[in-house]
Formats: structure tokens, sequence, C-alpha cells
């Protein structure tokens, strides 16, 4: 069975030989599967739509209340992990909601008598105003109870975690030990 092997491969060998310009087809061969292989991990996968569907997430709330809840949440989940902090339950105070500035169009008139008269009106497509900027609210502070408080490197470490993810002064932010 061996030699019966090692016959067809040397009569596949030989076929080879006998190929003229078989380093062309092999070369091109080889680019054509680089190719492939390189498109290939170009294109987007599952998990990189799943990540952009998260990140996307930020933009879409319909409220205040919705944004807290999902700091929250993100905070809660990051500190849970970290060492020696244990149970955690995060709240977030805001000093004002979501304000949204809309395109506008200004149109100014000089009326019979001279005076001048300004109308500012907010442009509309299709019956819906035009966003121009939104501003997301500013956090006036957090509280942080967590089991492992008590230890000063624990509390140092959830302070330095919170002004990493949210840019926010270590004064407005207040942990207590839980239970």
């Amino acid at each position: 069975m061996i030699d019966d092997f090692k016959q067809k491969f040397k009569s596949l060998y030989e076929r080879i030989k006998k190929v003229k310009h078989i380093e062309i087809y092999l070369a091109v061969g080889l680019a054509l599967l680089l190719a492939i292989i390189y498109f290939v991990s170009l294109s987007p996968s599952t998990n990189d739509k799943t990540s952009t569907e998260n990140d996307n997430i930020t933009t879409n709330f319909s409220s205040s209340q919705e944004y807290t809840s999902y700091l929250e949440n993100k905070l809660e989940n990051v500190l849970a992990k970290v060492k020696d902090v244990g149970y955690v339950d995060v709240l977030i105070t805001l000093e004002k909601g979501f304000e949204y500035i809309y395109v506008t169009e200004e149109e100014t008139r000089t009326t019979s008598n001279g005076t001048t008269v300004t109308t500012t009106t907010v442009v509309m497509v299709d019956g819906k105003p035009i966003l121009e900027e939104e501003i997301y609210p500013v956090i006036s502070g957090i509280v942080v109870v967590a089991e492992g408080a008590s230890d000063i490197s624990v509390k140092l470490n959830i302070i330095s975690l919170i002004q990493t993810v949210i840019e926010i002064d270590s004064s407005k932010i207040n942990i207590i030990e839980g239970k």
C-alpha cells in the first residue's frame, strides 16, 4: 500500500515537472489565495456588527432617564469586575437633560415705515426639524455603593475608573461601603 502511494506520488510529480512555466502557475495560485484571505479578513464579521450596534446605542436615547440608566449599568458592569469591589450599585444624577439645537433660517425685512424685522424659523424637511447638534446631559454627581469601599485602595480604583470612563471631577463622586 505504501509502495502504491509512492508510485502515485512519483507519477504526479513527473506530470507536474512536464508542465511548462509551473512556477508562474504556482505564483498566480498563491497570489489568489492570499488575496482571498486578505479580503475575507477585511469583511465585517457578525461580531463586528454587534460591536458597532452597541457603540451606536449611546446616540439613540429617547430620554435622560434612559441615558443615566445606560451609564449606571455600564459602570456597574465594569466596577463589578474590579478586584475586591464586590457587589456594586451606581446612581447618577444630572444637572439638566438633553439639549437639542435645530437648524434655523433668518429672514430680515424692512417694513414700509423703515423698521427692520428679523424672523427666525426652524428649517423643516418632510415636516420634521433638522437637528444640528445634540448636547448630552451634564452629570452633576455619581454615588457608588460597593462592598469593598472600606478599603482605600479600592475606593481610589473606583474613582480612577469612573474618571476614565466619564469626565467628571472626583469631588462629584461619592463612594460608600455597602453590605
